[in-house]
């Protein structure tokens, strides 16, 4: 029996790639290693993702520390998720503590029970806000303790390869924002703007966000490594994202016609926004409220993140979904976070 081991799990990514290798029929359980499980999590269509399927097994886990439990099937394959990634929301050592230290002891681990195949999710911050295009050929330039983790990270990963470069494979995802059921993130605040009639525009409308479904993401990863393998390669590293990335216009337009509903959205002087954004913050960050106002995610929305999936368009990545039809899908399967 062979069986998949995702760290990080527990996470939305992982979640959705447990469901994805069950599909091919290759494994016969996988496991995800999380420091938190999914009932820990407070999103509920998750939670009935791995609780309806017997096959999917949760170990708690914590990756700063060395791992020290072993499945008892042959590990054929280990995907490296778990990661602290939610900006704002950490202090800088807090993201290097898990990301780098996370890479050293899934590698070790992977050493110890002889995987030879690994995917690792980095993300496109290394690259550094810009407004041009870039694609897997772009110097990476972080400008975030988040970003340099990730890039750290990489090196990590790469180090394993080539300790025995011969047998093993690696793939290293830069995914841009990933939504879909479940996610909690910046997609789903979108969502919920808009439909709630507080989204405005603050300049930004051609403002390109490189973003990909979960879905299409775990697709991408399955076929890039098999890919790799029938093509004698040993390392894939590649953007995720649609081809080009929406702009905010387009995200808007395609919720406003997935949802069937009509949205007149008004528009904002970026300064006067950000303003009323930290005046906000200085009230709730001192009593400890949460509110999608942070002036960080203000400043976010207007930059882009303009990459390129050049690495998929050279492969001929067969993608499976539009940004409409993504959403759709997303709305049909769990219609209770498009109210």
């Amino acid at each position: 029996m062979s069986c998949a081991v995702i760290f990080g799990g527990s996470g939305f990514i992982g979640v959705f790639f447990a469901r994805q290798l069950l599909g091919e029929g290759r494994f016969d359980r996988i496991y995800l290693y999380d420091r938190e499980q999914v009932a820990d999590k407070p999103f509920p269509y998750r939670r009935r993702l791995v609780q309806e399927e017997p096959r999917i097994v949760e170990v708690r886990g914590d990756v700063r520390q060395p791992i020290d439990w072993q499945p008892s099937e042959t590990v054929a394959l280990i995907a490296n998720f778990a990661a602290v990634h939610r900006e704002p929301g950490h202090e800088d050592f807090e993201y290097y503590e898990t990301n780098l230290l996370g890479a050293e002891h899934v590698c070790a681990w992977a050493e110890r029970v002889g995987c030879e195949d690994l995917i690792f999710t980095s993300s496109i911050s290394p690259y550094g806000p810009s407004e041009q295009e870039k694609d897997e050929t772009t110097l990476p330039v972080p400008a975030t303790a988040y970003g340099g983790s990730k890039l750290a990270a990489e090196k990590i990963h790469q180090a394993w390869l080539a300790a025995d470069r011969e047998r093993r494979h690696l793939v290293i995802v830069r995914p841009g924002v990933v939504f879909g059921a479940g996610e909690g993130g910046n997609v789903s605040r979108l969502v919920r703007a808009v439909l709630r009639r507080y989204f405005f525009y603050m300049g930004n409308r051609d403002t390109r966000k490189a973003g990909t479904y979960v879905k299409e993401l775990c697709a991408a990863m399955s076929w890039v490594l098999q890919q790799q393998k029938e093509q004698g390669r040993h390392l894939s590293l590649f953007n995720m994202t649609m081809n080009p990335g929406p702009s905010i216009e387009e995200y808007v337009e395609a919720v406003c016609a997935v949802a069937g509903v009509q949205r007149s959205v008004p528009a904002i002087p970026y300064p006067l926004l950000l303003t009323v954004a930290y005046s906000i913050d200085l009230v709730a960050k001192p009593l400890g409220i949460k509110h999608p106002f942070s002036p960080v995610r203000i400043r976010k929305l207007v930059r882009s993140n303009n990459i390129l999936p050049g690495f998929l368009v050279a492969q001929g990545y067969p993608y499976q979904y539009s940004l409409s039809s993504a959403l759709a899908d997303w709305k049909t399967s769990c219609p209770e976070e498009w109210r």
